[in-house]
């Protein structure tokens, strides 16, 4: 199994209401992929973070191979929801592994 993490922040130049309304969206958008791209074997996303944490969002999802991940980062839906995320998220990071 493959897991793929990515956090990010929020845009700085966004209210706390907009804030929650967008983090709200991409959780929606994110997990609802789900029922559109058969190689997703799981998919989470957390907006609640802790005061401790440096990031505003965190995406983990569960793929059986790079292959998976790929076809994944290739779908239409997911490009179309990437640009969304783009919009209203910086500092991508991406951490992916073999569990």
């Amino acid at each position: 199994m493959l897991r793929h993490i990515v956090t990010w922040n929020h845009i700085d130049s966004i209210s706390n209401d907009e804030k929650r309304t967008n983090a709200l969206k991409v959780k929606e958008e994110l997990e609802t992929l789900a029922n559109c791209i058969d190689e997703i074997i799981e998919i989470k996303v957390y907006i609640n973070e802790l005061t401790s944490s440096t990031a505003d969002i965190m995406l983990d999802s569960i793929f059986n191979n790079e292959e998976s991940l790929k076809a994944y980062k290739d779908h239409p839906e997911h490009q179309r929801v990437g640009e969304y995320i783009s919009s209203v998220l910086k500092n991508r990071v991406a951490f992916d592994y073999v569990s």
